[in-house]
């Protein structure tokens, strides 16, 4: 992927979506999964991204039954004491159908597991996701994410053309289910750990996009997943504004903290700018800046 650093205003509103990013254990720590876009993708494509996608109605109306947690629950959890309820619990929902729609894994209970395995068969055919978990009395894991943080694309966008607002969360993988990619969305499907994503990237093995890589140099501070998990349930996820500037001919995207962002307080410890150059985004001090621990 050829980042083509945007510099368009966009003016229609963000559309909200839901991205979730997938964790599992392994010796050298917490691994993330993550996708390889298709090449002809009109967003990021060719990029390495997590799983999601765009809110749809459907997804707010998911009978309070189907749901493991109340929705008033979930409109705490984002942190958003004026979200509605019922756009809170339809962002869990849209996490946890992109997240089967987009690599197979399946965060559902029900009373007969045989419903578990017919609804990964019809979605998998093409059904649509909330009506099956509805026909089938599947009961949907919110409680297995937990709110990261959020995204919201500035009006000029870096490297895409439209706007997001995302809610980023983080999952352990259920056990027994194996992760895959569609060959339509998404060309590959693999494990990594934050640092080695990280490290490929700035070997020029993967592409990523601003938040990927602010969010990997995140996640590559924690030793195992529950740890990670037990620190996103500990706070409210912080909101990201990237703004924009170009300096000496270079993209430059602040973030909460920097000396030229709005605020001031920092929403994570690390870099607070990343600068286009050398035909991708890079953070000052490099490399070693993005896999500093605490």
């Amino acid at each position: 992927m050829v980042i083509e650093v945007n510099s368009d205003e966009i003016h229609t509103a963000p559309l909200a979506s839901a991205t979730v990013m997938v964790l599992r254990d392994s010796p050298q720590g917490p691994e993330v999964l993550m996708m390889r876009r298709h090449g002809n993708s009109s967003v990021l494509g060719g990029a390495h991204v997590f799983p999601g996608g765009k809110l749809d109605p459907q997804d707010c109306q998911v009978n309070a039954s189907r749901l493991d947690q109340p929705a008033q629950r979930l409109q705490h959890a984002l942190g958003q004491p004026g979200l509605d309820p019922l756009t809170a619990a339809g962002l869990h929902v849209a996490a946890l159908r992109e997240t089967f729609e987009e690599c197979g894994l399946l965060l559902a209970h029900a009373s007969n597991p045989a419903a578990l395995a017919t609804a990964r068969e019809q979605i998998g055919a093409g059904h649509d996701f909330v009506s099956t978990v509805l026909r089938l009395g599947l009961t949907l894991e919110t409680a297995r994410l937990a709110p990261w943080s959020r995204w919201i694309t500035p009006r000029v966008p870096s490297v895409t053309r439209s706007r997001f607002d995302t809610r980023f969360f983080v999952a352990e993988a259920p056990s027994g289910q194996t992760a895959c990619h569609d060959d339509h969305e998404a060309t590959e499907t693999v494990w990594l750990h934050p640092r080695t994503g990280l490290q490929q990237y700035w070997d020029g093995l993967i592409d990523l996009a601003p938040p990927q890589i602010m969010s990997l140099s995140q996640l590559a501070r924690f030793d195992s997943v529950a740890d990670l998990m037990a620190s996103a349930r500990s706070r409210p996820p912080p909101l990201i504004e990237p703004e924009p500037f170009d300096q000496d001919g270079q993209r430059v995207i602040c973030y909460p903290g920097d000396p030229r962002h709005t605020l001031r307080e920092p929403a994570w410890p690390g870099p607070t700018r990343l600068i286009y150059r050398n035909r991708r985004f890079e953070p000052e001090g490099g490399l070693a800046a993005l896999l500093q621990t605490p």
